[in-house]
């Protein structure tokens, strides 16, 4: 796929957006590589299983809705995003974090390779 960068980041963003929404792990870790930096609001790990365990210890009911703040493209296969991100439960209050993503493209797809929350306030 080739675009804008806000398009590639659009993209695969989408299809996270959509497997967190659907509380699938595994579609969720599908889109990250096989060795993906995943910094959530827990301790790191490195690659897809990591990323599937992570969500699959998310509560039922989890969305996720996203605004992209900031892009750039590092290189002719490398995106950056930075992005605001709400979490949202069907319990307790939203959670707004900020979200920096690194993309790699590999061969015709791109995916997560960096993915890091953080809570600012």
């Amino acid at each position: 796929m080739t675009g804008t960068e806000d398009e590639i980041l659009r993209t695969v963003l989408d299809q996270w957006k959509s497997a967190v929404d659907a509380h699938d792990p595994g579609r969720v870790a599908s889109c990250f590589t096989d060795d993906a930096i995943f910094q959530g609001l827990h301790p790191y790990s490195i690659g897809p299983q990591g990323v599937a365990a992570y969500y699959d210890s998310q509560p039922i009911g989890l969305t996720a809705d996203y605004d992209i703040l900031q892009t750039r493209r590092l290189a002719e296969d490398v995106v950056l995003g930075y992005l605001g991100v709400d979490f949202g439960f069907t319990d307790r209050p939203t959670l707004a974090v900020n979200l920096g993503v690194v993309l790699r493209r590999i061969g015709d797809s791109w995916l997560i390779a960096h993915y890091q929350v953080s809570r600012l306030g």
